[in-house]
């Protein structure tokens, strides 16, 4: 598998929207205060001893197929290389990137709300796995994902923010976490001291089976919020199937009762989630609240955005062709015009101690 390499050379501008800042400014040199991805997902099979496992149904393997070949990886998501594999490819497209630092994601598993272990999911990706690739890439900062009805939920999250967690990621729809439960509020409370923010997804799922669909509403935040955490809506509450809702509207109904509320850009680049891109970059007033994630390996097209009349035919071949999905990415969250401070904003929510460029 040959290495990426990433151009600075002729990088069209982007075009006449205001406050866009030129794609010929990126560089190969990452700046101590550079972008980052606060949303990039880390898969694997665990035959090499990683903890990690992946179930694929006949129904979704022709989208872990298309993934795998969007990436350009020569292996198969069984293999035992796979993990290493799915490692290195972050670490040298971070490297060849402009981006500073990469956040990457645990996956908890499903639990009752009895602490109960649940046989659904269809990955699972431990905590100690995202620990270990962070201590191994420095570039790589640790989110783990902890269901806080687990009877050691308390325990568990005290170990990983000793040995440097800086996020909190769950999928309350598919993990059948509903936040509002009085139970979890002590959870939410330890979290809070700890200065961790939770990413939690919002709006529809079908990368993996949901388990309780109504937990897709950022309705279901508020007690997180309530305790004092910094909480962001992934993928800002758009929908991402038909019949999905689109919590959007109400997202940016509890932004204004909320300030610490906040949503990512993740995955927006999806046919119905552009939607949600429109909407946003007419909506200037919100953009103190948006960060820069790209849902990686979910596909990067530039497609959606050029349909939608938000880049151009030339900043859409641009995009095309570069085969880095994280740059891909970064570039054109940039060419629609969104101000630069939504790609660093991440690094005054994060725990001081890891906080990036301190340390």
């Amino acid at each position: 598998m040959s290495t990426t390499t990433h151009s600075n050379a002729a990088r069209p501008d982007a075009g006449t929207r205001p406050g866009n800042v030129s794609p010929a400014a990126s560089s190969t040199v990452r700046p101590p205060q550079g972008p980052v991805d606060m949303h990039v997902h880390v898969v694997g099979n665990g035959k090499a001893g990683s903890g990690c496992w992946l179930k694929m149904s006949k129904s979704r393997q022709w989208m872990a197929d298309f993934m795998l070949r969007q990436l350009g990886l020569k292996t198969r998501w069984d293999a035992p290389e796979f993990d290493a594999v799915y490692a290195d490819l972050l670490a040298r497209w971070l490297e060849s990137s402009s981006l500073s630092h990469l956040v990457i994601l645990a996956h908890e598993e499903v639990y009752d709300e009895k602490g109960g272990r649940l046989d659904f999911g269809s990955l699972h990706v431990p905590n100690r796995y995202v620990l270990d690739l962070a201590a191994a890439h420095p570039g790589f900062l640790p989110a783990v994902s902890i269901h806080p009805a687990r009877a050691d939920a308390m325990d568990e999250l005290d170990r990983c923010v000793a040995q440097g967690a800086v996020m909190l990621k769950i999928l309350p729809n598919c993990q059948n976490i509903d936040c509002s439960r009085p139970a979890y509020r002590r959870f939410w409370e330890r979290l809070a001291e700890a200065g961790l923010p939770l990413l939690a997804h919002t709006g529809g799922e079908h990368t993996v089976p949901q388990y309780q669909p109504a937990h897709a509403s950022p309705a279901g935040l508020q007690l997180p919020l309530e305790c004092g955490v910094n909480v962001i809506a992934a993928h800002c509450a758009t929908k991402s199937g038909l019949g999905d809702p689109d919590y959007l509207s109400l997202l940016l109904q509890m932004m204004d009762c909320w300030p610490n509320l906040y949503g990512d850009l993740s995955a927006l680049n999806l046919p119905l989630r552009s939607a949600g891109l429109t909407r946003l970059l007419h909506l200037p007033q919100y953009h103190s609240r948006l960060l820069h994630g790209s849902d990686f390996p979910v596909p990067i097209q530039p497609l959606w955005a050029r349909l939608r009349g938000l880049i151009t035919s030339v900043q859409a071949r641009f995009l095309r062709d570069e085969p880095n999905m994280l740059e891909r990415d970064y570039q054109a969250k940039r060419a629609l015009g969104f101000p630069p401070e939504i790609f660093t904003r991440i690094r005054d929510l994060l725990p001081t101690a890891r906080r990036v460029g301190g340390g």
